[in-house]
């Protein structure tokens, strides 16, 4: 599918996120990468054989500072 020099990531690697941008809608919250994954601003993606990845954002517990 990808037609880049050095060819971005496919969809079964680990590092899928990391292939280019073919289409981009934050007003729609997702993007279409090069190598067919619909990746969701939720961090879900959606891959090109119907495969859904659940969001991996951090939790937002993890974020919360206390003041001192």
């Amino acid at each position: 599918m990808c037609q880049h020099q050095t060819p971005c990531s496919s969809a079964e690697s680990a590092d899928r996120e990391s292939a280019r941008l073919v289409a981009h809608h934050p007003e729609q919250g997702w993007s279409l990468l090069c190598n067919g994954v619909v990746l969701f601003e939720d961090t879900g993606e959606l891959l090109p054989d119907g495969r859904v990845i659940d969001p991996h954002r951090p939790l937002a517990g993890s974020q919360v500072m206390t003041a001192a």
